[in-house]
């Protein structure tokens, strides 16, 4: 029989290089030793072919080098593209992202938060479906936790990346205004269990303000249902078929662009030109927004710069070390392009 592959140990290096395990320790860390030394234990662990226990070095140093990243729905292309670009970020640092998906439903989202807890992930970034659920205290107290989008309000995080939604959503309804719109559907991924999220408050708001009638609808991401949900806004109709009630919006806000790409769809099934005789709005400026015929007037969050912030808040509070600020709030841009215009007639 053959025998078993065995792993070199930490032991075997020492006793090539005539130094204590310790030594060679801190020698495979660059840690308090001379840079000679340092090639030397390096080049015997590679010849040997030592590769460091993770389990080991997690049971020394209390860490595994796992950060748990807690996506609110990944049916959302930019949720996909934000949670890509964050395991970037750890992975630069040497982190690992592992990346889990609630769905968009807010009791899975604490159960796997606190499977997370439990694996002993070194950190959480987490995108909250029910930012307002008690839950999130206790997972706080056990783990490091940085908030994405929402501030966690019963729970004490390492830190917050926020939107500035009030300034998202005043400058897309001023747009809306400005082009002579004053029938307005918002379509919102928030659930009925959630209704209170700060976007779906603000938008009722500014339209007040503005003198703008909302209708303001949840909307799955998905691009089936969503463009099932926007037919029968189009139709005004329960079935998306037959006319009912009064005229419908002259525009759809989307609170994600991947809701606003099931407008298009359901849009070109009633022979209706998206920028002529709908306007459609999205909130995300997802890449394939810039290429649709006509590309989509949605708001820029800059999601480079929010995936860099939250990483470094993480590990921040990870290592223990402060920072100047835990709290980076994210101002939007709207890019205007042709998806919206005045309104017919």
């Amino acid at each position: 029989m053959a025998r078993p592959n065995k792993r070199t140990t930490l032991r075997e290096v020492a006793e090539a290089t005539g130094l204590s395990t310790a030594a060679v320790s801190y020698a495979l860390r660059g840690k308090h030793v001379s840079k000679e030394t340092e090639e030397r234990v390096r080049k015997a662990a590679a010849e040997l072919g030592y590769e460091a226990d993770p389990i080991a070095r997690a049971l020394a140093s209390g860490r595994t080098s796992t950060v748990g990243v807690l996506a609110g729905d990944l049916q959302d292309l930019w949720q996909q593209q934000l949670m890509a670009a964050i395991g970037r970020e750890l992975l630069a640092g040497d982190r690992y992202a592992l990346i889990l998906d609630a769905g968009g439903d807010p009791e899975r989202e604490l159960a796997l938060a606190k499977q997370l807890r439990d694996q002993r992930v070194d950190g959480l970034l987490v995108s909250p479906v029910d930012p307002s659920a008690e839950g999130w205290s206790k997972i706080a107290d056990a783990v490091p936790v940085v908030s994405i989008g929402d501030a966690l309000s019963r729970a004490r995080t390492a830190g917050e990346v926020l939107f500035d939604n009030r300034a998202g959503i005043d400058a897309v309804l001023d747009y809306l205004r400005g082009l002579g719109h004053r029938r307005v559907t918002v379509l919102t991924p928030t659930g009925p269990s959630t209704p209170d999220r700060p976007a779906d408050v603000y938008v009722r708001e500014a339209a007040d303000r503005l003198g703008i009638e909302t209708v303001v609808l949840p909307c799955p991401q998905e691009l089936g249902e969503a463009t099932a949900m926007a037919r029968r806004v189009l139709t005004n109709s329960p079935d998306g078929r037959r006319p009912a009630g009064p005229a419908p919006a002259t525009a759809v806000f989307c609170f994600s662009d991947s809701i606003a790409y099931g407008v298009y769809a359901a849009a070109a099934e009633a022979s209706l030109t998206v920028g002529r005789d709908l306007s459609v709005v999205g909130f995300d400026d997802h890449p394939v927004s810039r290429v649709l015929t006509p590309p989509l007037t949605t708001v820029d969050w800059g999601l480079s710069d929010i995936a860099k912030e939250a990483a470094r808040l993480a590990v921040a509070a990870i290592e223990g070390r402060r920072v100047r600020r835990k709290r980076i709030l994210c101002a939007p841009r709207l890019s205007e392009r042709g998806s919206a215009a005045a309104p017919r007639g």
